[in-house]
């Protein structure tokens, strides 16, 4: 393991869109988790303060610093796409594996990086969000610090469910311009299918219940790839006190049926990317 990970640190390390993406992404994971300490004004005549709304109260804020740092994913998604599919147009691959890297070490490999890139965000956004925690939040009990610490865990799981299915993108199409249409396309199925489930579903209901219907659908879409990944964090700002002024619920259960599927589907991919590459030329 201590081979394969130097060895693709080697690889990367000179990569320029590699550095430049590994930057840009951390320092904006960093400056985008103080957001609720910033006021908005809305439609010039209301501020607004996230941090006054609840967002940085225990045991809140691990749902919302992990659900806003989630939607930074593509940068560290770029990043492995643009690592995948430069082996095949440089021809890197085809010269690693006559030096003797099997098609198993090199699908290790970047899984390895995967796992490594997602380990270090989750660290930091639990840094970050432990500070914030203790900074402004008004109760800082232990029981209620720890009550949704598994938020972590969800956004761990997310952010390598994700990027192993650009991995799996990047070993079938090599081209990165192919991964990022293959990535829309298949966003895009998965959106309409989804739409299509919940029209069928809320047909006929009351549209006073609508809200918390939803809140609590799930449905055969739901275990869809990019859906499972995105049900392990729900949205935090349901849980602003604007919101509960309007009656909705806040309650956010662990997501056990999301993260078997999230596992499933890592497990799909790496073995999908694996038989490609074994049944193709270098």
């Amino acid at each position: 393991m201590k081979r394969l990970l130097t060895l693709e640190y080697l690889k990367n390390i000179n990569y320029k869109p590699f550095r430049i993406l590994s930057i840009i992404y951390f320092i904006i994971l960093g400056g985008l988790l103080f957001i609720g300490l910033v006021d908005f004004k809305l439609f010039d005549k209301f501020n607004i303060n996230l941090k006054t709304e609840g967002i940085y109260e225990f045991p809140y804020i691990w749902s919302f610093t992990t659900y806003i740092v989630g939607l930074l994913k593509i940068f560290l998604g770029l990043i492995i796409v643009f690592s995948v599919c430069q082996e095949f147009t440089n021809r890197m691959f085809k010269q690693n594996t006559i030096d003797g890297l099997s098609r198993k070490e090199f699908i290790t490999s970047k899984f390895l990086t995967i796992l490594m890139f997602s380990l270090l965000s989750t660290i930091l956004v639990f840094l970050i969000t432990l500070f914030l925690g203790y900074t402004y939040s008004t109760k800082t009990d232990f029981s209620l610090v720890t009550q949704e610490m598994y938020f972590i865990g969800c956004y761990f799981v997310k952010l390598v469910g994700f990027f192993t299915f650009l991995l799996f993108l990047s070993v079938l199409f090599r081209k990165s311009i192919f991964v990022l249409i293959g990535l829309f396309v298949w966003s895009i199925v998965e959106t309409i299918l989804i739409s299509v489930e919940k029209a069928s579903y809320m047909a006929g209901v009351n549209p006073d219940q609508a809200i918390e219907k939803l809140q609590h659908y799930t449905g055969i879409t739901s275990f869809l790839p990019l859906e499972s990944f995105g049900n392990l964090l729900k949205n935090p700002l349901l849980r602003l006190k604007t919101a509960k002024m309007f009656g909705i619920t806040t309650d956010f259960p662990f997501p056990t049926y999301s993260v078997l599927a999230s596992i499933f589907w890592i497990g799909i991919f790496l073995i999908g990317s694996f038989l490609i590459l074994k049944r193709r030329d270098t």
